[in-house]
């Protein structure tokens, strides 16, 4: 079970995984995110590193490889949502240049062991608002 959204962002591969790496820092997803509590001291760059988005979704960062420009996490807990009775729900960003024309091509991710039904319907629209803010944080 699980997911998939995608983008094309017109900008340099750099600039966009410089903006997505940052764990804690999503104030390029305006409109979508209104409020990230970061956990613990551990930084938003760093394996295990914790947040809190929108006082309901508790997510915590269980990897980044700036090689491949790639970072995967989990969502602990969000309740009152369909995510919230998921087992191994684990969500990746993976962020790729297109060559030919200079933009970056990104790419979101999910999948889960178990879930009552509804997870991907709840989470493909949040990840669509996600990416179309990532975009017009750019224009």
């Amino acid at each position: 079970m699980g997911c998939l959204v995608s983008i094309v962002v017109p900008a340099d591969v750099d600039a966009v995984w410089a903006k997505l790496r940052d764990f804690h820092e999503l104030s390029w997803a305006e409109g979508v995110v209104m409020s990230v509590e970061t956990v613990g001291e551990v930084a938003g760059s760093e394996r295990g590193a914790k947040r809190i988005l929108n006082g309901v979704f508790h997510e915590t960062l269980l990897g980044v490889d700036n090689e491949k420009r790639a970072l995967r996490y989990s969502i602990d807990s969000a309740p009152g949502t369909p995510a919230d009775t998921t087992t191994g729900y684990v969500g990746v960003v993976r962020v790729f240049p297109v060559t030919e024309t200079g933009e970056t091509f990104v790419i979101w991710t999910s999948s889960w062991a178990s879930g009552e039904q509804g997870v991907a319907e709840f989470c493909t629209p949040i990840y669509q608002a996600l990416l179309a803010a990532l975009v017009k944080s750019f224009a």
